[in-house]
């Protein structure tokens, strides 16, 4: 619900491009960012982890206060193989990586993660840096980090 507010009010900056390539690193140590209620309501907090445990198969691992986010152990990913066990009826928390990143103002995905978040006007801001001038090194080097290819 969260994200669908943020859509309403602010326009998607990132969209998602690539492929997964099944590296699995998504499914190593699960992490979610919870908001403050949850954080600091214990009871809420113990029936929200209690759920994670139950449902998706998610066993508490550590608490970072700084991010206010729980990671977690998956008891579905077998790292033997590196594949999930229940793959078609994974929680939604997998089903939505990547794209649960991208409303985040700078989205980060895994190094070894086959999808990247690519800016909507990648197109026209990449225009804009051939213009500008620069030698082709560094306007690559800038396209990289603006997240334009």
């Amino acid at each position: 619900m969260a994200r669908g507010g943020r859509r309403l009010r602010q326009p998607r900056r990132w969209q998602l491009a690539g492929a997964c390539r099944a590296c699995a690193r998504c499914c190593e140590a699960p992490t979610i960012q919870v908001g403050r209620v949850l954080w600091y309501l214990p009871r809420l907090r113990a029936t929200w982890l209690w759920w994670q445990r139950s449902v998706n198969g998610f066993a508490l691992v550590r608490a970072d206060r700084e991010t206010r986010s729980f990671v977690f152990d998956c008891t579905h990913f077998d790292r033997t193989t590196r594949r999930c066990d229940s793959y078609g009826s994974r929680p939604g928390i997998c089903r939505d990586y990547p794209r649960a990143l991208l409303d985040q103002p700078w989205p980060e995905l895994f190094d070894d993660c086959g999808f990247r978040a690519r800016a909507v006007d990648a197109d026209r801001q990449r225009a804009v840096l051939e213009q500008s001038g620069l030698p082709p090194d560094q306007v690559e080097a800038l396209a990289r980090k603006m997240k334009l290819d």
